[in-house]
């Protein structure tokens, strides 16, 4: 009987604990980009129509800077983070291109509809995991493009 009442209480506190830590940010930063491409895929309407525009996911994915131009509305022609209005995703590769103390800099390339996307991700870790701090294509970043079509 004392051991199930231990496993019970370990139990508790492991889910406290993991709700804690849920709201905002990722162990890695592959794991950050794995689960921005996520919703790109097919399947579940949830993981299928791009990152989702709310509080809770800016929360989660970036950087405290960039969360209220993310959940802004806006008149965006297209999703930057996969450089389409429409998208059909090949693999994404992901590459580190450095680490700078608690920044790191990430090349992640995939094929959307038959074009080659490079973007590069500077993502940080700070006390609730890794998140994004920008997203750089060969002609933007994720923060000048929300503030060009924020409304």
């Amino acid at each position: 009987m004392g051991r199930g009442k231990f496993l019970a209480g370990f139990s508790l506190v492991a889910a406290a604990f993991g709700a804690a830590t849920a709201g905002a940010g990722f162990r890695s930063p592959e794991s950050l980009i794995r689960n921005v491409y996520a919703h790109y895929g097919k399947g579940s309407a949830e993981f299928s129509a791009g990152l989702p525009r709310d509080e809770a996911t800016a929360r989660q994915f970036f950087e405290s800077s960039l969360r209220a131009a993310w959940s802004a509305p806006h008149d965006a022609p297209y999703d930057f983070l996969v450089q389409s209005p429409a998208w059909q995703l090949g693999a994404v590769s992901i590459a580190i291109l450095r680490r700078q103390f608690d920044k790191t800099y990430l090349t992640v390339t995939f094929d959307n509809q038959g074009r080659t996307v490079t973007l590069n991700f500077i993502v940080v870790n700070g006390p609730e995991g890794w998140v994004i701090s920008d997203v750089e294509s060969p002609h933007d970043s994720l923060r000048m493009f929300l503030a060009q079509f924020g409304r």
